[in-house]
């Protein structure tokens, strides 16, 4: 999920019914068993969200799902190997001076239809998802120019240096210049990826197959994603041999596939979090120590160890441990004590009303972190009023400012810490009225240097300053666990939840 997103990638209560229906009707009409299956050499995969939409700029380009669809489809000029950046389109980047990047690019590129990708793509690519008005527009605002000296030679221009371009580079899906606008382009669109789309019904199913791929055809001949939103019907597809891969398994379900015959369970901590913001503009949390105070009254441990289980980890920074310049913070003790004494020092030792805002949408676990925290924070004295909105009107109210607390899911979708803290925590934003002048420089140091070293300790500085003033909450990163059977070989979790599928086998 994204902060400030307008789109849901959830449904309400009738697309919720006709995915179930759909994804029923599909997984019934499915009879295979393991060995046809790998004799097929088709893997069938389920995700955990409904993938709504191919448009990998468009009003859902920061979802999880689109992402993992992106990925298989189209390319990009840089791709992120663990915490390396690394050829992918661009066969080379350099910045030539403080505020323009030239890109040289493969000439043995071509999109599904077989015509080549040229610079000219990469351009027009470019200019659509920064003019988009979308949640990856904010990775394009300083560009002001993009030139194609020639097919293979892409120059861009900004008004700012920019030392986050490489990483953002690894976003940047290229789309055929000559056909993106086309009505109904994104029904079936045309990428450059290793798998190109056979069809396409949103929120139910994706199909996909093989392509000679530049970087060598995938050794899977076919892709289908069925979206399964009961988790009963994912866990009872992933044991029959309906899928073969099945993530993020829910976490209360982890303990009743341990030890099941032919099916393996793989971890990974992902880029996704929950945390909590407080209003810094509004009182009392224009005083850090009862902000501190809050964070001292919840058992984070506990609420990981007893709500999450084997589904997340706590969290030691504002951004989790797989994101690029994370740093190890230390620990807000549970002590209730401690936090009376510094609600007693703020003037607040009888306690406050406050509410928390938060919708169920935000994640499955969602209602039960809200509620738990305001049992802890009542123990102090705090009367917190649960607001479970619509999301719309969450929307309305984040936007607004009009929020005492408010909870949700956040992904760091480039896993680079910019994307989370140079974009929502500069006081520039305005996002929950807190303001640092020292933080300001720090993340705008960090966002125009291209030293890699000096970016990592930059974001140590600018994580130390979020953590100790208490901005918001960090309870728990989210681990990833996905679910394979046997025959499945190849197959490699990442924090991103956008596996590449290129090498994965299947075996009788």
């Amino acid at each position: 999920m994204e902060t400030l997103m307008a789109t849901a990638h959830t449904r309400r209560s009738f697309l919720k019914i006709s995915s179930m229906s759909l994804a029923a009707a599909y997984l019934a009409s499915c009879s295979f068993g393991g060995s046809q299956h790998a004799a097929e050499k088709g893997l069938r995969a389920a995700f955990n969200q409904p993938i709504n939409d191919l448009d990998p700029h468009g009003p859902s380009s920061v979802d999880e799902s689109t992402l993992l669809a992106g990925r298989l489809i189209y390319d990009t000029p840089l791709q992120r190997r663990g915490d390396e950046l690394v050829p992918s389109v661009a066969t080379s980047w350099e910045q030539t001076d403080p505020n323009t990047w030239v890109l040289t690019l493969r000439d043995d590129v071509t999109f599904h239809d077989g015509s080549p990708l040229t610079a000219s793509d990469v351009k027009a690519s470019l200019e659509r998802v920064r003019d988009a008005g979308t949640a990856q527009s904010a990775l394009w605002s300083s560009v002001t120019d993009v030139e194609v000296p020639d097919d293979h030679t892409v120059r861009i221009i900004t008004d700012t240096p920019l030392g986050t371009m490489p990483v953002n580079l690894t976003l940047l899906f290229i789309l055929p210049a000559d056909k993106m606008n086309d009505e109904g382009f994104f029904r079936k669109p045309i990428g450059s990826g290793p798998f190109k789309v056979e069809s396409f019904t949103p929120s139910s199913v994706l199909e996909l197959s093989a392509t000679d791929y530049w970087n060598g055809r995938p050794k899977l001949n076919t892709v289908t994603l069925p979206y399964i939103p009961e988790t009963s019907s994912q866990i009872t597809a992933l044991r029959t041999g309906e899928l073969s891969v099945l993530w993020p398994v829910p976490s209360d379900q982890i303990q009743e596939l341990e030890g099941t015959d032919d099916i393996t369970l793989e971890t990974v901590p992902s880029y996704a979090y929950y945390f909590m913001w407080f209003n810094c503009g509004r009182e009392p949390f224009t005083d850090p120590r009862v902000r501190r105070a809050m964070w001292k009254a919840v058992d984070i441990s506990t609420i990981v160890e007893n709500l999450f289980r084997e589904g997340a980890e706590q969290m030691t920074a504002p951004i989790p441990s797989t994101v690029f310049g994370h740093a190890p913070q230390e620990p807000y003790p549970y002590d209730p004590e401690a936090a009376k004494r510094e609600l007693a020092e703020a003037g607040l030792g009888d306690g406050f009303r406050t509410s928390l805002m938060w919708f169920s949408d935000t994640g499955p676990l969602a209602d039960g972190l809200a509620q738990t925290m305001i049992s802890d924070w009542a123990k102090i004295g705090i009367t917190v009023e649960p607001h479970n909105v619509e999301k719309a009107e969450w929307l309305r109210r984040l936007n607004a400012k009009e929020f005492d607390m408010e909870l949700q899911i956040n992904t760091v979708t480039t896993g680079d810490a910019d994307f989370t803290l140079g974009r929502l925590y500069d006081s520039s934003a305005d996002r929950m009225g807190y303001a640092n002048p020292e933080l300001d420089s720090i993340l705008r140091q960090a966002h125009s240097d291209s030293d890699q070293q000096k970016r990592r300790e930059l974001y140590a500085k600018a994580c130390e300053i979020i953590w100790n003033d208490a901005v918001g909450i960090f309870p728990a990163t989210l681990i990833s666990t996905y679910g394979m059977r046997s025959t499945v070989k190849g197959f490699e979790p990442v924090a991103s939840n956008q596996p590449d599928l290129r090498d994965v086998t299947l075996e009788d």
